[in-house]
């Protein structure tokens, strides 16, 4: 074999994930697919983190209706998992399943943030004609398509990367698919906090709708030859659909997946709450800027992928996942306690380690809850859309849930510190923030709770030590 075939071949082997790859899935479309998950976390970033800093400091809209409309989404979260059902089943002449759902899937997140920056400058009064609904309607309209979008294209993406995958390295496969959402998130977390430094409505307009033309890019880049066609006839058209409801009978059989979903419910909202008020936190307490807390989301991801690090050695020398939960969910216990005692102390390095550290106890928590559902045994109808989708629908209800009751908590507390209420002690800003984050301290520990008969059912079978490294890791 000549020298540079041998180098050659090295460098494919040292690359990140490449055992990842598989005769059915090679290393160029695997990386071509995850492409998707990269827009998806822009998205993100545009709903959670630039969006709901600029409508509450720069546009002034109340915090209450910012986390209503950041919560929109979570109205179709909880069809993440007839979604995945439905892409297992979906018959069609050239016998594509999940290919449909990524493209429609993308053509609404692609309208939500096409109308969403003339939708939120309406609604913060910047009209010609005085029609009070016309922002609250256009800018639900815009958060709903584009969480449609989201869910849909990542709940049929997950499956088609699953699907391509073999038995061996589908949790690799989908772990690069996870990493590839942060790294979506990271760049554009850098890149929107820097073009929207010198804020204008004129440059949120252009930030916004051009995140939608390169959603629609990267997309479409993604999915292009990605499912194979597999002509069927008509009488495979025609013949009864396997029901939701029979499906979702076959995973719950297994007997633990229920606690376990509640255990990503709770834990995800303790996780979340926070996600509509960190950014504002940041600029209104601690008077840092929109590039400065933009970055937060950085950090979060940079915590996030140290966690992977930590889950790797973690899970190598045997620790059961639902241990591995736990030990996220008490780095979130130090990581709301840091954001705390960041305003009182005035410490703006305290905040950031307390956004990183976020990241680093959420992202342990999904990797192991979602590692426990992956290896949860489902019956014969139960499919791997339908296995995604579950968890990524509590994940996600969660979520939703939780954001708009941070920001509904956020301003009642304030409201009654204002009008003095809580007495003089009380009347100042930061109050109502810090009553959400010792909430998200309180959840934590109900998270733990949930999670015990779990971990007390695990620890009666031994668990042999697993050879995982990074790509391992399942989302």
């Amino acid at each position: 074999m000549k020298t540079r075939d041998v180098i050659k071949g090295l460098s494919i082997r040292m690359l990140p994930f490449s055992d990842a790859a598989s005769d059915d899935l090679p290393l160029g479309q695997l990386l071509r697919l995850a492409v998707f998950q990269i827009s998806v976390g822009m998205a993100t970033v545009m709903l959670l983190g630039t969006l709901n800093r600029v409508m509450i400091v720069e546009l002034e809209v109340p915090a209450t209706i910012v986390a209503l409309m950041i919560a929109i989404p979570v109205l179709v979260a909880p069809f993440r998992a007839l979604l995945g059902f439905r892409s297992d089943t979906h018959r069609s002449a050239i016998g594509w399943k999940r290919i449909p759902f990524l493209w429609f899937g993308t053509l609404w997140q692609f309208g939500g943030l096409a109308i969403m920056p003339m939708a939120l400058l309406v609604l913060s009064g910047d009209r010609a004609l005085d029609v009070d609904w016309a922002g609250y309607v256009g800018a639900g309209l815009a958060f709903l398509l584009t969480g449609l979008g989201m869910h849909m294209t990542q709940t049929a993406g997950l499956a088609l990367a699953a699907d391509r995958a073999t038995d061996e390295t589908r949790p690799r496969v989908v772990a690069l698919l996870y990493v590839m959402f942060l790294i979506g998130m990271a760049f554009a977390a850098v890149v929107i906090g820097t073009l929207l430094r010198d804020f204008s409505a004129l440059k949120l307009v252009q930030v916004v709708q051009g995140t939608a033309v390169v959603t629609l890019f990267l997309n479409v880049f993604a999915l292009w030859k990605q499912e194979r066609v597999r002509p069927m006839s008509r009488a495979e058209r025609t013949a009864p659909r396997p029901l939701f409801r029979d499906a979702w009978a076959d995973y719950n059989a297994g007997g633990e997946a229920g606690r376990l979903l509640l255990v990503v419910f709770l834990g995800t909202m303790a996780f979340n709450m926070q996600d509509v008020l960190l950014e504002p936190y940041g600029g209104e307490i601690l008077g840092l800027s929109v590039s400065a807390t933009t970055l937060l989301t950085a950090m979060w991801a940079g915590g996030a992928l140290l966690g992977f690090a930590l889950a790797a050695r973690w899970l190598a020398n045997g620790l059961d996942p639902h241990r591995m939960a736990a030990r996220g969910l008490l780095i979130g216990l130090a990581a709301f306690s840091a954001v705390i005692f960041a305003a009182p102390l005035n410490s703006s390095p305290m905040f950031f380690a307390g956004a990183g550290l976020i990241g680093l106890g959420g992202g342990l928590f999904a990797v192991a809850t979602l590692t426990a559902a992956m290896t949860m045994p489902t019956g014969a109808t139960a499919g791997r859309g339908l296995a995604l989708g579950a968890w990524g629908a509590a994940q996600a209800t969660a979520a939703g849930l939780s954001i708009f009751i941070g920001g509904s908590v956020r301003d009642l507390v304030n409201h009654a510190a204002d009008s003095g209420l809580l007495g003089a002690a009380m009347s100042q800003p930061a109050t109502g923030y810090s009553v959400v984050y010792h909430t998200e301290i309180g959840l934590i520990f109900l998270t733990l709770m949930a999670l015990g008969p779990l971990v007390r059912t695990r620890a009666l079978t031994p668990r042999e030590p697993a050879r995982l490294g990074l790509a391992d890791f399942p989302t």
